[in-house]
Parts: C-alpha cells; structure tokens; sequence
C-alpha cells in the first residue's frame, strides 16, 4: 500500500452493552468452549476458521472476506486489570483511559487538542448518533454532534438566512451578557462557544451532502446509515479527524443466540459497506477504523444468554492495517479465568496507543494516562 498526503483519520465504532468475545471469535478445536457453552455454542462445521483454532462467528462472513484481503486485525485479550462489570464505569474507563478514578475529558478530546490547540476546526471530531460520548469530550475542543446529516444544522438553506439571522442576534443576546461574570458566566460562555461551533459546524457539513454519491446500498438499521453519514463528510474532505459512532444491543443476558447473529449480520455488512464506499470514493487509504466492546461476557452461559465479563476482543480494518491476530488469546481453563472471566491479555490502552502514535503522529503517552504495550496493527502514517 503506498503513502498518502491526506492528514490520518480514525473511525471509531462502539460495539455497547458487551459484546460476547467466546462467540464471536471461536475457539472451536477447544473443550472448554463447548463444556461451559452447552446451549449457546456454535458448532465446529458452522464457524468461518481463520486457522486451526479459531474463527469468526458464521454471521461474520463479509469481516473474513476482509481479513483474508489482509485488511482485518484481530486484536485478543483486550481490557484492564480489575475490570468493572458494570455498563457505565467501564465504558467510562475505555472512553476516558482512567481506571481508578473520574476523569472529565476523553481520549479522543485529548489528541484532538493536541493536533488543533485552538479548536479552530469545528468539525475535527463529528459523532454520528444522539448523544456525546465522553471520549470525545475536552477543554476547548469542538465536536459536531450528527444525528441526520440531511437536517443537520439551524436554517442552513438560503432562503432561511433571516431567520437564522434573527436567531443568531437572539443567541447572542441570551449569552453575552453572563460571559466573564463568575462561575455561571463560564458555563455560560461554554454553552455560547458551543453553540457558536455547533453552527459553523452546520455551515461546514452542510457542503458535504451535494458532494456524496455512491452505489453503495447500506442497510436500513442504525450502524448502516450511521457509516453512510460517516463515509459522506469523510468523502468531502472537510479535514475531520476522529469519526465516532455507536452500536448497541450486545448486552445479551437472554435470547442471545438469535440476538448476537442478528447484531453481527448488521455490523458485518456495515463495515464491509463502508469500506465498499470507501474504495469507490477513493477515500480508504487515509482511514482506519477501531470497533470495540466494554467487556466481554462469562464464560459460561446462564442457560440463555450470559452475563457481563472481562477480557474481550477488538477489531481493526483498512488498507493500512496490518491484518492478521494480535496479543493472545485468553487461556479458557477454569484456574486461569478471572471470576469465570477470560482473563484480560492485553490492555485497552495499548490498542488507542497504536492509532495514536503509529498512525496518528501523536505522542500517546499523556493521551491514554501511560505507557503501555502496542500491537503494531497499523502501517505507520
């Protein structure tokens, strides 16, 4: 693959509620699987094998396609020490890189102040969903928030221009008075300053839109159209950095086996979608995009589903990624679980550490809170 001039960009999709590492990547030659797995296992003829040991979940099927093209890194084992089984803390914990206590800005927050000091670019991070995930959260830092790319914005059409004058005068007039005058005027001046970027931000998205064609046919579900908005500002080339969007529903303490395939038979295709787009834009080769889960689940299943974990798995995609697996994979023998959890084998911090220094130019260290060991997944930027 050879270099590009355009600045790095990464994607980040958070697969939320715990996705499921033992069924999504398979140890099928392993008696333990299929001990603690008697209801919810996936059989050894139905796996998708990588190797002689493991392999994909059989819903999985456009992710081996693009492992075998040698553009899918498997990274193993991936956590923290004394890992939470709760939803909030650990997600809290992955966005923000601080596992012992609360910080208020995120990893993604913290390497965009470095590459924009001045938060002069008021779409270097877009999220694509409802909400602001805190990783992308920091002093100073501007984030355009999309939740429909075609609506995104405050009278944004010309023939809207008095009106989004008046409001504007309007806006102004509610914020300025309360700026400089102690603790309420700071956080009134924040919320003025976000305004003021959420509104050059729609100024600036909205240039996206007439660009963007594609014969890609994404699906209807959430992930799909959220990769499609994705791949429609990347495409304009409207100097974004960090894309970040979400994809729940793998919290799967029951009716799991139906849930999880249905989960990775729209994740699948959205990647493999975007990447699609991607090649036809001729916009993949400055991209690379990270999925991850909070956690993994139990090892054994609670008869129809199975319940929060530990160590769990993540997934790296592009022309640029080294494809192939990384760190190992957690031993399943009951003495080496971690309270019936596959054992962390590689920590969290390690995989952002990769994007950030190999593929973004950063110096992680102050970004992720540490030095940590790097799987090296990505061809350096």
């Amino acid at each position: 693959m050879g270099t590009t001039d355009k600045d790095p960009v990464v994607v980040v999709v958070e697969l939320g509620g715990g996705n499921d590492y033992l069924n999504t990547v398979i140890p099928y030659t392993d008696p333990n699987y299929y001990d603690n797995r008697k209801a919810l296992r996936v059989e050894e003829d139905e796996v998708l094998k990588l190797d002689s040991e493991l392999g994909l979940n059989p819903n999985m099927g456009p992710m081996k396609d693009l492992y075998e093209a040698g553009d899918l890194a498997i990274i193993h084992g991936v956590g923290y020490e004394n890992a939470s089984r709760s939803h909030f803390r650990s997600m809290d914990i992955w966005h923000t890189c601080e596992p012992v206590s609360v910080a208020d800005d995120g990893w993604i927050g913290r390497a965009e102040r470095e590459i924009d000091p001045k938060g002069e670019n008021p779409v270097g991070i877009v999220s694509v969903g409802y909400g602001l995930p805190r990783a992308l959260v920091a002093d100073g830092v501007p984030v355009a928030s999309v939740s429909d790319l075609a609506s995104f914005g405050l009278y944004t059409h010309s023939q809207h221009q008095e009106q989004r004058d008046s409001t504007l005068d309007l806006f102004r007039e509610m914020y300025s008075p309360a700026i400089g005058s102690g603790p309420v005027g700071e956080v009134m001046s924040y919320l003025g300053q976000t305004g003021r970027d959420a509104l050059k931000s729609a100024d600036i998205l909205k240039e996206a839109i007439p660009q963007y064609k594609s014969s890609v046919e994404y699906g209807s579900d959430n992930l799909g159209q959220s990769l499609r908005t994705v791949a429609n500002i990347h495409s304009a080339d409207l100097g974004t950095r960090f894309f970040y969007t979400t994809h729940g529903g793998f919290d799967t303490h029951a009716s799991q086996m139906p849930m999880h395939s249905n989960l990775w038979t729209q994740v699948s295709r959205a990647v493999a979608d975007f990447w699609n787009d991607m090649e036809e834009q001729s916009a993949s080769d400055n991209i690379v995009m990270l999925l991850f889960s909070e956690f993994g689940r139990r090892v054994k299943e609670n008869g129809q589903g199975t319940d929060h974990g530990s160590g769990g798995v993540a997934f790296a995609v592009g022309p640029r990624v080294k494809g192939g697996m990384y760190s190992e994979y957690p031993e399943t023998r009951a003495e080496a679980l971690a309270d019936g959890d596959l054992a962390p084998t590689l920590d969290f911090r390690g995989v952002y550490a990769t994007l950030l220094e190999d593929w973004m130019g950063l110096d992680s260290g102050p970004l992720v809170n540490g030095r940590f060991e790097q799987p090296g997944f990505v061809t350096k930027g």
